[in-house]
């Protein structure tokens, strides 16, 4: 771990720099922690660093990193405590314009990609981007794939993409390059709700598959 300042009311802590579970259970670890310091403000986690946001009229840098420093971090395997939510997703081919393409670079069947997409509980490792768009992982080794070449001008909200090891949801619609292999009719982002998160550093994501007419009953009701 190295803490290092980030401008006049901040710092940077830096875990080994690298996408990976055991890490993120550290940076998890210490997120939780420091939300206990009270001249604490605001944390930004990441994949492998948080930004520690602070209140420089009652403490300074190197007192909060002294605090920091001093923690009793214990980091330990939190996935069967941290809260799973489980997001419908629709496969079908009006939902999922990669599928077929990434079916066939991946040499997998797009009924063997869905399976093994929904087969696994993905980490929240940060948010990011857009607003509420979550970065989840790992990937199965055999869904890891690269963004697309040219990225869409417009991805639709509530889709479903892969890249590298991780797979993500678009929150709203936005430009990007993803692998869009399904849609989910849930909201993952409101901002018109008090707290428009849906997806947290710290939770856990279940996909499950549904038909399109199922999508079309989920979004309805959402109305």
């Amino acid at each position: 771990m190295e803490i290092i300042p980030y401008g006049d009311n901040a710092l940077l802590i830096n875990f080994e720099q690298k996408i990976d579970t055991e890490i993120h259970q550290v940076v998890k670890a210490y997120h939780f922690a420091i939300q206990n310091i009270d001249e604490v403000q605001y944390q930004i986690p990441a994949y492998c660093s948080i930004t520690v946001i602070f209140d420089q009229k009652s403490i300074s840098y190197d007192e909060l990193a002294s605090k920091i420093k001093d923690l009793n971090i214990k980091p330990v395997k939190t996935q069967t405590k941290a809260k799973i939510i489980e997001i419908p997703v629709c496969y079908e081919a009006d939902f999922a314009p990669d599928l077929q393409s990434l079916s066939q670079d991946l040499k997998l069947s797009k009924e063997e990609i869905i399976s093994l997409h929904t087969g696994q509980t993905y980490d929240v490792f940060m948010v990011g981007f857009l607003p509420g768009f979550p970065y989840l992982g790992k990937l199965p080794k055999e869904l890891e794939c690269n963004r697309k070449s040219t990225p869409r001008k417009i991805v639709k909200s509530g889709s479903v993409g892969l890249a590298g090891s991780q797979t993500g949801i678009y929150p709203s619609d936005a430009p990007g390059g993803w692998q869009l292999i399904g849609q989910t009719p849930i909201e993952i982002f409101d901002s018109a709700k008090e707290d428009p998160f849906l997806l947290k550093m710290g939770n856990r994501v279940k996909f499950y598959s549904i038909s399109a007419e199922k999508f079309k009953e989920i979004r309805d009701e959402a109305k």
